[in-house]
């Protein structure tokens, strides 16, 4: 689990340095170019997908309280598959070395999601 959660860490920075240091070579460029009122284009880009994100996330107590809700039942049904059905050394090797408990976790997380978007879908055509 170390090795998944260190290796995602790393991406995602590597994936913001690549990312800043993208935008400011394009920013240089267009400065060069001699557009410099064009220079906070990417900036400009930036505002209007988070106005677009507003508008669409209207509800974000709802669907952060339903995520937390459905990650709690994943946690629930993960501690409550019966160990008493294993010995008690497979059960514990098994879930330590199993994918299981995550899948669990994502899927209903992923539930929670869902759930939020039905329900946004559905008030938004009302």
């Amino acid at each position: 689990m170390n090795e998944v959660l260190m290796a995602a860490v790393i991406f995602f920075a590597f994936y913001q340095i690549i990312k800043n240091f993208t935008d400011f070579l394009l920013r240089r460029k267009i400065i060069k170019a001699g557009h410099f009122d064009n220079a906070g284009i990417l900036d400009q880009k930036i505002a209007s997908v988070s106005s677009e994100n507003q508008e669409a996330n209207k509800y974000p107590s709802l669907k952060w309280g339903l995520v937390a809700f459905f990650a709690g039942v994943g946690f629930i049904v993960i501690n409550s598959m019966s160990p008493s059905l294993y010995n008690q050394d497979s059960y514990h090797n098994f879930m330590e070395n199993s994918m299981l408990p995550f899948g669990i976790e994502l899927v209903s997380i992923s539930l929670g999601f869902i759930i939020y978007f039905l329900i946004v879908n559905f008030t938004k055509k009302k």
